[in-house]
């Protein structure tokens, strides 16, 4: 082991430790084999050196023969079998028939029971597919806008259904969270059409109508059976703040149900990260921003740090396009600025967590 200057390390050399930022997160692990492009990620990130492991079976490692472009074109290709999810056309297939019924079943309910069964059947088979589920890139295929209320229930079931995994709520409470997510806006359908879909900012009269959603959902749910009362409570309280501010009956932090506090957090990243009627969708990693910001008062602040850890998490070498419509890789992401990761451009790398006046407008899949 040998400590070595960065301006003379080569591509194939073997770190005997971990590399960390100046801020103490791991930049790279020990046993990483450096590449031409860690090579300048050092650089930015202003390490003068690194501890090298030169054992006889470690350096330098890679066939002198094969040219540093070989080798990261390799390793792309690997990020990207790793990012591509499996069995992506069935987990649409039953996406879409998850989308058939909930539009059947939200368009009958005022005049029938809910088929609580059916529903709960096709959320099962969905939720098998769920490996196939990237909260950050996925997008409904042949999405109408007028359908926000359906895809914007199913993504917020299948989004609950990981943060309750994550969060660490037992295995018992993910379906009925995943079943929250899905039932959380039910009581929409009891509103005039002519106000859920107004294109014009709402009179107070409407605005306090449109809140009506949340005490009718839970009225219409009431009598639902293969439900607990956590699904019933989100309906009515997932416009509720941690402060006490929301709506209907300002609960504080203590008093919300937990399904609510997830659904919360599904329910505005999807309702920003889809596109609607009259707005467009915005981009994922700045909709993160803006959840991060949100959880001061609003939003159960440890509920999105997990959201935001987890969804970050596994994303180093996807393509993505920052906001000056440059199309890059991320190549590092520091667990204290998630959402704003080192992207190679170029050849240049460009730290978000400096270059503020950018960001990542769209993930490419």
């Amino acid at each position: 082991m040998l400590s070595v200057p960065v301006i003379e390390l080569k591509p194939g050399y073997k770190t005997a430790s971990h590399v960390h930022t100046p801020l103490g997160g791991v930049l790279l692990q020990k046993g990483k084999v450096l590449l031409p492009r860690d090579l300048d990620i050092l650089k930015a990130f202003m390490i003068h050196e690194v501890e090298i492991d030169f054992s006889a079976d470690s350096a330098p490692i890679l066939d002198a023969r094969k040219s540093s472009k070989e080798t990261e074109d390799h390793t792309a290709a690997s990020r990207a079998s790793e990012i591509e999810q499996p069995n992506s056309a069935q987990f649409h297939k039953e996406y879409e028939r998850m989308l058939h019924l909930l539009k059947s079943a939200f368009q009958s309910v005022l005049a029938a029971e809910l088929p609580i069964y059916e529903l709960r059947h096709q959320l099962e088979q969905l939720l098998k597919q769920s490996k196939s589920y990237n909260v950050l890139t996925f997008i409904p295929r042949n999405m109408n806008e007028y359908d926000y209320l359906f895809h914007n229930a199913i993504l917020s079931a299948l989004t609950a259904y990981c943060i309750a995994q994550w969060h660490g709520l037992p295995q018992k409470d993910w379906m009925q969270v995943a079943f929250a997510g899905l039932l959380h806006d039910i009581g929409n359908t009891k509103i005039d059409p002519a106000i859920l879909y107004k294109p014009n900012p709402l009179t107070d009269e409407e605005r306090e109508e449109m809140r009506m959603h949340t005490t009718y959902g839970y009225q219409q749910l009431r009598k639902t059976s293969a439900i607990n009362e956590g699904v019933r409570l989100t309906a009515l309280q997932h416009h509720e703040k941690m402060d006490g501010t929301g709506y209907p009956f300002r609960l504080n932090g203590d008093k919300i149900h937990i399904y609510a506090k997830i659904v919360a957090v599904a329910d505005i990243f999807h309702a920003m990260t889809l596109n609607r009627r009259y707005k467009k969708a915005q981009s994922p990693y700045l909709v993160l921003e803006q959840i991060k910001s949100e959880a001061f008062g609003k939003l159960d602040p440890a509920i999105v740090q997990t959201f935001v850890d987890k969804v970050t998490q596994f994303h180093t070498g996807m393509r993505v396009r920052l906001s000056n419509d440059k199309i890059g890789e991320i190549v590092f992401s520091d667990r204290q600025y998630p959402t704003r990761p080192m992207v190679a451009v170029q050849g240049e790398i460009i730290n978000l967590t400096q270059a503020r006046h950018l960001y990542i407008e769209e993930v490419l899949t």
